[in-house]
């Protein structure tokens, strides 16, 4: 029984998808549509959707860094809380529900994700403060996810 071995891509597939991603991105997407097996880019196509997955994690670790970011200020800057900083968080955990709610595959990787985002965040706030308020940040996350996407919680001085 012959086994069923895809053709390398061509010289020309190749060069397409290293000159013009998006006329690449589409022509494979029409072979696929077209079940045209032979024309596929498999290597390429195999790495772009290996890529795909690590954007989604890095969207939720960018995400995140943005509510942490705004928490850690919420907390130790108290007298600059405004408006901007509320809106900001309230999207954040909406974003965040949603982005889970579409990738749930991504749950298990929610507390590594955390500790690096919060590395991050305490980094950038911690640039902002005064030397004796940078001192009492936390070094790791005080908070649980479910307090962080939780819409009630707000992290009191």
């Amino acid at each position: 029984m012959a086994h069923n071995v895809m053709p390398a891509p061509s010289e020309e597939c190749q060069d397409l998808y290293e000159r013009d991603y998006y006329t690449w991105a589409l022509e494979q997407a029409r072979a696929l549509k077209e079940r045209r097996l032979e024309t596929l880019d498999w290597h390429n196509l195999a790495e772009e959707v290996e890529d795909l997955g690590r954007s989604e994690k890095r969207e939720l670790r960018s995400r995140l860094e943005v509510l942490l970011v705004h928490l850690l200020k919420w907390r130790f800057q108290p007298k600059r809380r405004s408006k901007s900083w509320k809106a900001t968080v309230a999207v954040q955990r909406l974003k965040l529900r949603r982005h889970l709610r579409d990738n749930p595959g991504l749950k298990p990787f929610v507390p590594d994700l955390l500790a690096e985002a919060y590395d991050t965040a305490r980094i950038e706030v911690a640039g902002r403060l005064s030397t004796p308020e940078e001192s009492q940040l936390p070094t790791a996350c005080p908070w649980s996810f479910e307090e962080l996407i939780d819409e009630t919680f707000k992290p009191e001085a």
